[in-house]
């Protein structure tokens, strides 16, 4: 079993980093896998609705988004992590889930969670709105002892949050419970439910 984790940080090694690299020690001490993959400084360009992906499963816009789609659809869970930005996620994290969550079909029952680093405040409210992302998919959304946030201005501030590492580490082995119990159910014949479709309301008419 394998977590991929995103960075989706414009600081390869702050302190979003510095959480998810606590994620990923546990992970890794409870016998999953993981891989951390930063999303770069390049410009991501948003999602403009082109429906390109529709039969491809590939963006049209090849950039990271593409490489990002291919490894969520390898993984067994995802973790996403974002510095705070206005109360919200970083904007070039916010353009990639919007496109890769629309190129990847392979989501649905997968944990998630998302893990946020704020100087001070807004880390409730990008937690939200990652997690929209989730739920929308179907995806069972981990939770820890505290909101998945670590503080701190730089990625040594980080390291005196000990609540925060804490908070990062039961994340972990939450995580690591719920993928170990999902495919105990696997084993036992227990299948993933099939949700039904075809059903759109408009509230225009």
């Amino acid at each position: 079993m394998k977590v991929l984790l995103i960075n989706g940080s414009p600081h390869k090694d702050g302190c979003t980093n510095r959480a998810l690299n606590e994620v990923m020690e546990t992970l890794e001490q409870n016998g999953i896998k993981s891989e951390l993959v930063w999303i770069g400084t390049d410009a991501i360009h948003g999602c403009i609705a082109c429906g390109g992906c529709a039969d491809t499963k590939k963006c049209v816009f090849n950039d990271v988004a593409n490489v990002i789609s291919e490894k969520m659809a390898e993984c067994d869970g995802l973790i996403v992590g974002s510095p705070v930005y206005y109360s919200s996620p970083n904007g070039s994290l916010l353009s990639l889930l919007d496109r890769v969550f629309g190129i990847c079909p392979y989501l649905t029952h997968k944990p998630a969670a998302a893990v946020v680093s704020a100087r001070r405040a807004g880390t409730s409210a990008t937690i939200d709105a990652i997690n929209k992302y989730f739920t929308i998919r179907q995806m069972p959304v981990v939770s820890s002892t505290y909101w998945n946030m670590v503080h701190g201005s730089k990625k040594d501030d980080v390291e005196e949050d000990a609540e925060g590492l804490q908070t990062m580490r039961n994340l972990a082995q939450n995580m690591a419970w719920l993928l170990k119990c999902i495919k105990a159910g696997e084993d036992a014949g227990i299948s993933a439910p099939t949700a039904q479709t075809g059903k759109k309301t408009s509230f225009i008419r």
